[in-house]
This record gives C-alpha cells, sequence and structure tokens, in this order.
C-alpha cells in the first residue's frame, strides 16, 4: 500500500466537474486580475465565517505583512510570538522593521505557552501572533486578556486553523484580525499560492485592502505606497467551489484523527495530539510524538507511508536568528520536542483501511 502524505488528486476527481467550470469560466472571460470571481469568494469567505470583512491576498505570509503595516508597526517596535511554527510568522515581523520575541510551546497542546508571555513584554511590545498551530487553538481568551492588559494588538496566525473552534468562536475571530494561508495543501487550498485577512474592524480592513493593491483601492489613485499582493482569479473561483466543502471536510478530518488516536490508546510507544477543552481541532495535521522518530519515519517510508516533521528546528534555532544568541535552555519544551514529532497523513479523503495501515505499521515498529 502507497500513501501519500496529502492526496490533492483524489480530493480534484471528486471536485473535477466543478473545478474545471470555474478555471474554464474564468479563462473565457479573462477574469484573471480583479473582478467578479475575487468578490465572489471574499464575500462567501466572510459571510460563512461570520466576519464584516475578508481581505484577499497573494499569499499568506503577505497577510500577516500587511496586518502589521497597516497597524503601523515598524522599527524599533517588538512582536511577540511561539517558538514553533512556520518562518512565515516571525519573518514578516522583521519584514516590518519590528524584532520577533519568542516564546515557548505549551508541552500538552504545542501552541504558544500564555503563562510565558507576559514576561516577555516590554515597553517596545507592540502585538502578540498566537499561531493556531496544526489546527489546535491556542488559550486565545487569556492571550486577548494579557494584551488588553498591555494595549497590545492580537494578530491571530490561523494559516493552519480554518474553521478551528475556542468555545464556540472562529479561529481568526477573537484579535484584532486574522490571517490564513489557501497554500495547496491546507483545509482549504488553492492551486497556487493564496491567502487572506479577517477583522471586523471598518478602518483596518480599508488599510489592509489599499495596502494590497499598491496603496489604491480605485487605479491610478494611490493613497499611500503599498505592494502589489492580489489573489488572482483563478485561485478565487477554486476557493469559492472548495469552499462549499470545507465544514464537510474539517468533520472527516477530526473523524480520522479519532481513528488514530483509538487505535493508538493505551500505547506507551506514541503520544497522540490532545485537544483543548471547549474547542474544535480542526486538525491540519495529526502530530504524534514518539522515540526513534527518524528511524520510524524511514521504516513507514518502507512500507509506503509518507510522513513530514513540522518543524524539524524551532525558529529560535535557524540560522535565520542566530544574531539573537538563544540557547537550548531559553525553549525547552520546543528543543526537546523538535526529535519526536511526527507528522502522519490526515486528510478527508484517507480511508479507514489506510488509517489502519499506517497506525499498525508504527506500532509493529516498537514491538
Amino acid at each position: 500500500m502507497t500513501i501519500p502524505f496529502v492526496d490533492l488528486k483524489t480530493q480534484y476527481k471528486n471536485l473535477k466537474v466543478s473545478i474545471d467550470t470555474a478555471i474554464g469560466n474564468v479563462i473565457e472571460e479573462t477574469a484573471f486580475i480583479g473582478g467578479k470571481y475575487i468578490i465572489e469568494f471574499e464575500e462567501k469567505f466572510a459571510r460563512k465565517y461570520g466576519v464584516k470583512h475578508f481581505v484577499s491576498t497573494a499569499n499568506g505570509t503577505d497577510s500577516l505583512y500587511i496586518i502589521m503595516k497597516s497597524l503601523g508597526i515598524g522599527p524599533g517596535d517588538e512582536v511577540i510570538t511561539v517558538a514553533n511554527s512556520w518562518i512565515s510568522t516571525s519573518e514578516t515581523i522583521t519584514q516590518c522593521g519590528a524584532k520577533p520575541v519568542f516564546v515557548d510551546i505549551d508541552p500538552d497542546y504545542y501552541t504558544i505557552d500564555e503563562t510565558r508571555i507576559e514576561e516577555k513584554i516590554t515597553s517596545r511590545t507592540k502585538a502578540i501572533i498566537p499561531v493556531h498551530l496544526y489546527g489546535q487553538m491556542c488559550e486565545i481568551e487569556k492571550i486577548k486578556s494579557i494584551a488588553d492588559k498591555y494595549n497590545l494588538h492580537v494578530i491571530e496566525d490561523c494559516a493552519q486553523s480554518h474553521f478551528s473552534k475556542y468555545k464556540n468562536k472562529k479561529a481568526g475571530t477573537f484579535g484584532i484580525a486574522g490571517s490564513f494561508s489557501f497554500y495547496p495543501g491546507k483545509n482549504l487550498g488553492a492551486y497556487g499560492d493564496a491567502g487572506g485577512l479577517i477583522t471586523d474592524d471598518d478602518e483596518l480592513a480599508l488599510k489592509c485592502k489599499m495596502f494590497a493593491r499598491h496603496g489604491a483601492l480605485v487605479k491610478h489613485k494611490h493613497k499611500m505606497e503599498g505592494i502589489n499582493s492580489r489573489l488572482d482569479g483563478l485561485q478565487a473561483a477554486i476557493l469559492s467551489v472548495k469552499l462549499d466543502h470545507i465544514e464537510e471536510w474539517t468533520a472527516k478530518r477530526i473523524e480520522n484523527a479519532a481513528c488514530y488516536s483509538q487505535i493508538f490508546q493505551n500505547n506507551d510507544h506514541v503520544i497522540t495530539p490532545l485537544v483543548r477543552d471547549n474547542s474544535v481541532h480542526s486538525f491540519h495535521l495529526y502530530v504524534i510524538r514518539v522515540k526513534k522518530r527518524n528511524d520510524l519515519q524511514n521504516y513507514l517510508s518502507k512500507k509506503g507511508i509518507e510522513t513530514a516533521i513540522h518543524y524539524p528546528s524551532p525558529l529560535p534555532f535557524l540560522e535565520a536568528y542566530s544574531y539573537l544568541q538563544h540557547k537550548r535552555k531559553d525553549f525547552p519544551v520546543s528543543y526537546h520536542y523538535k526529535e519526536q514529532i511526527l507528522s502522519l497523513p490526515l486528510y478527508p479523503e484517507l480511508k479507514y483501511d489506510q488509517i489502519s495501515y499506517i497506525a499498525e505499521s508504527i506500532l509493529s515498529f516498537y514491538k
């Protein structure tokens, strides 16, 4: 049996008629940049997510940068974020001219340890970017409470948490804004780079939209300098089709994750992901912790099972951040877990016999 880490081909086959029609319509109308397909997706996403504004961008990285720039974050400022995430979260802080300040992860849920945030706040701190990693919501109410205490912005990185919930409120709706990636492998993925941001703040939405479109809402009427970060018509049309299926897909991801956890239960070799109380984990990734991780990964590869590591190095220990001179003791949980975490195949199209084959293969490795 051969099992890919993500099976976008099967997803396409299941939606082939709708996807092909959407692509064909865009090409027929040459609606490649701007136009009705962008408007349709922005309105559709905002409506389904229950927010006032959704601003589409070229990718998820840009959406973080655009939010921070529109909030006036710049040189001399500091922004707090988590030690274990994709580099987009931190590099956009630097791109704004600010300094990323890292916080270790919670040992149980792998999101930012909210109990360690307050000690990192200084007079230069302007915002906190919690990352709802793997689809797991942070302790976002506690983070928001800390931010309110110090008059800081909360910008939620929702690149892996489309439609995750905490106390029945969706990821991205607790802070001033939420950033999304629609990279092909995401729970809601385009067929190329794509992203967007949500906010209920009218002024911020206007600034973000303007900044993402060369500083102009009307062509040649530039009120400021901005950047070129536009979602294209093809990706918008594809995402509009897929958006109709996101709730069904999320339910299937949760179901598949439960299947894994049930097979692994009461096993000392595999630590399965927990789900925070009062939350809906959308399971962008199903991440286990194991000993002999690299040997296990090689073993699974030989059995036709593709896995991944998210992420092999915590951000503070990348060469890009060597100037910060962090030590292992600064982020002990992140550093310890980096040799243990392993992401297993998880997607709506994954069948039970495939899940069983993967899980039993892992258990057989430790016999």
